[in-house]
């Protein structure tokens, strides 16, 4: 269905421990796909992070590799775990202890897309959503850790920015009534994927670009930190997610007129993002 389950995009030198990651901006959605669905083409997009992996594109002229998904996350959900899977759409799932991804129809195979949309008319096969793990899940995840482990091997430390982009209407009740709503929220299962002095240099490469920054409020991380973060490992995960309305009419699906503008923003923080896993910064850090 898919050609291959990712893109990478890897720079001429990799300069920095810092990798950067994109696990829901595929937008390859085969017909034969949307003929199964109950939803539009339009409606299924809804889960996607739209445009994620364009915002971060000069990633890899920053001494970085990228690493954007293919496959879109209505189709398989890379942020999950391969055994988080839902008995509710999947024939032949045993109903396990209370995962509330898995209940609220959000599991590696996604039952939902934004809203609580169902995706099918029925139920798909144990062997079909095994073969989609099979196929793109397992590929994905190898790469992922294959390019962490070159970070640590060449540094002595790997840092992975997950990066996402959430519903404008999903901040709107994070933090005081009348407070200004923040532009980006940081992911690091409250303090348990990453060292704190990594966490706070990435905040202020955010602040320094004029962006408000929170921390774990409304989103702390799902499975790629929560796997992949192991500070006593010197390898270190931060979830980031981007206010869509930033950057992109939630409504049409389109870019907003100024995403070239913030898309350059971006590259400033990128560019601060990646000065943080450079090997004289590394070496300050750890004396």
């Amino acid at each position: 269905m898919f050609k291959t389950a990712y893109n990478l995009a890897r720079p001429e030198a990799r300069t920095t421990s810092v990798v950067f990651a994109s696990p829901h901006s595929g937008r390859d959605y085969p017909e034969s796909f949307l003929r199964r669905a109950v939803l539009n083409a339009s409606e299924i997009r809804s889960s996607e992070d739209a445009f994620v992996d364009q915002l971060f594109e000069a990633v890899p002229s920053y001494g970085a590799p990228l690493l954007t998904a293919n496959i879109p996350r209505a189709y398989l959900d890379l942020n999950r775990g391969a055994d988080e899977l839902d008995s509710a759409l999947i024939e032949g799932v045993r109903r396990n202890a209370h995962n509330p991804r898995i209940a609220s129809g959000l599991g590696v195979v996604p039952r939902v897309v934004a809203n609580g949309r169902q995706i099918y008319r029925g139920k798909l096969t144990l062997v079909e959503a095994h073969q989609r793990i099979a196929q793109y899940w397992r590929p994905y995840h190898d790469q992922l850790q294959t390019l962490l482990d070159e970070s640590n091997n060449s540094f002595g430390e790997a840092i992975l920015i997950d990066c996402h982009s959430m519903p404008h209407e999903a901040l709107e009740n994070v933090g005081p009534p009348g407070s200004a709503r923040p532009d980006i929220v940081l992911g690091d299962r409250f303090g348990s994927t990453s060292a704190g002095s990594i966490v706070e240099r990435v905040e202020a490469a955010f602040a320094s670009a004029g962006l408000r920054v929170a921390r774990n409020m409304p989103f702390a991380g799902a499975y790629i930190t929560q796997h992949y973060g192991r500070p006593a490992r010197q390898q270190h995960a931060i979830q980031v997610e981007i206010d869509r309305a930033l950057y992109m009419n939630e409504r049409t699906l389109e870019p907003n007129s100024d995403f070239a503008v913030f898309q350059a923003l971006l590259s400033g923080v990128i560019a601060e993002i990646a000065e943080i896993g450079q090997a004289d910064d590394l070496r300050v850090a750890a004396e």
